[in-house]
């Protein structure tokens, strides 16, 4: 194939993905309930382009796509995000929700850094693995990938410098364990009642309701103030030329601002965009996924795999010691690993009413996540 097909194949790849999993994840039939049961809508967005390409034999990580990604569908994404995020929201969840829910995010940044000290100190091996030959740089894409979504992932590759065929075995592996992850945490909450009655703990659910439309301005108004401040910011993104991490620091607190400081701002139409946004990144990055690129030495493996089941411990741990209501832990988990489409999946199975919820400790996972891996770099940089 001549550069302009590879790209045309990449382009509808990406699109047909990216309507596919919007429809299946609004499908409502019974044997797609079962399904999505057991394997998420959203990570449909990674395996169908890479079992496109590997089934055509087609080989699209190097389209341009991956660039506009990074210069465009990124940033938007960053502001739509963190516009979407209001404050007022988030203190009306509660407090003890919130603490369970950093308590993972902050075990999420710090425990592989703590693990890895830990593994060098009992096996010198291992200090030459992580830190002389530099597998430490496929964790922090793993926080971002856990916390803040694809996103993130993308974001903290590039400031970790992950080199591309670390980056591509850490996505197989992430993929299979938050897969994994999800279905062990729509199984977990279906048993919080039983746990919650064994310990002793009683809590009430807050009701969240959404962010306010002012009825003295009509819908179209305030649409077109919100798709107007947007384009005008990613305009002047443009124009600014600034690096990468600079876009992305300022698009953060740009985005924040609007979506608490602007009267008319239309926050579930920034987070519809923000979710489609994320698919179509997804749905990119997806291209360049080989599962036959899983190749990674057995001790970083392990060394995941303990982190993932030491931070369900503490968030546990946590919840039992604020007697905060255990179905927090699931819905807290599954929005630091799975974000906004997998959280209120999982939250619906204990109880629909608190889906709001998962939405808002999801946006806020997303929110966060770039600020964690940034942690977890900082952290790496001292050992």
């Amino acid at each position: 194939m001549t550069d302009q097909q590879l790209l045309i194949t990449a382009v509808v790849l990406v699109l047909g993905t990216v309507a596919f999993v919007l429809w299946i994840s609004r499908a409502r039939s019974r044997w797609v309930s079962v399904l999505l049961d057991w394997f998420p809508a959203i990570l449909f967005a990674y395996v169908l382009p890479a079992a496109f390409t590997h089934l055509a034999g087609v080989d699209l990580s190097d389209v341009p796509l991956h660039d506009w990604s990074r210069t465009w569908i990124i940033p938007f994404a960053i502001l739509t995000i963190m516009s979407a995020l209001s404050f007022k929201q988030l203190r009306i969840v509660g407090v003890k929700p919130v603490l369970v829910f950093v308590s993972g995010s902050l075990v999420i940044a710090t425990l592989p850094v703590l693990l890895v000290w830990l593994s060098g100190l009992l096996d010198p091996e291992n200090n030459d693995l992580f830190l002389d030959q530099e597998y430490w740089k496929g964790l922090p894409p793993i926080v971002g990938g856990w916390i803040g979504g694809s996103t993130s992932q993308l974001v903290l590759k590039e400031l970790a410098g992950t080199p591309e065929s670390l980056f591509l075995s850490i996505l197989v592996l992430d993929n299979i364990l938050v897969n994994i992850w999800t279905i062990l945490m729509f199984q977990f909450i279906k048993q919080s009642e039983r746990i919650n009655r064994a310990w002793g703990i009683t809590s009430e659910f807050p009701v969240v309701e959404p962010p306010a439309i002012h009825s003295d301005i009509s819908l179209g108004r305030i649409n077109l103030v919100t798709l107007g401040c947007i384009a005008a910011i990613m305009a002047c993104t443009y124009f600014l030329q600034m690096s990468f991490l600079m876009t992305i620091i300022v698009l953060s607190l740009v985005g924040i601002t609007l979506g608490n400081m602007v009267r008319v701002w239309n926050h579930k139409l920034v987070l519809q965009l923000a979710g489609v946004s994320i698919v179509l990144i997804m749905a990119i990055l997806g291209l360049k996924l080989d599962f036959a690129n899983l190749s990674l030495p057995i001790s970083l493996v392990l060394l995941v795999l303990i982190w993932l089941i030491l931070h369900f411990g503490f968030m546990l741990l946590t919840a039992r010691l604020l007697k905060a209501n255990i179905a927090w832990v699931a819905i807290g988990s599954m929005a630091n690993l799975g974000g906004i489409s997998t959280a209120p999946a999982v939250t619906a199975a204990y109880k629909k009413e608190l889906m709001p919820h998962a939405i808002i400790l999801a946006i806020l996972s997303m929110v966060t996540g770039t600020g964690w891996g940034m942690l977890t770099i900082y952290l790496f940089g001292l050992l």
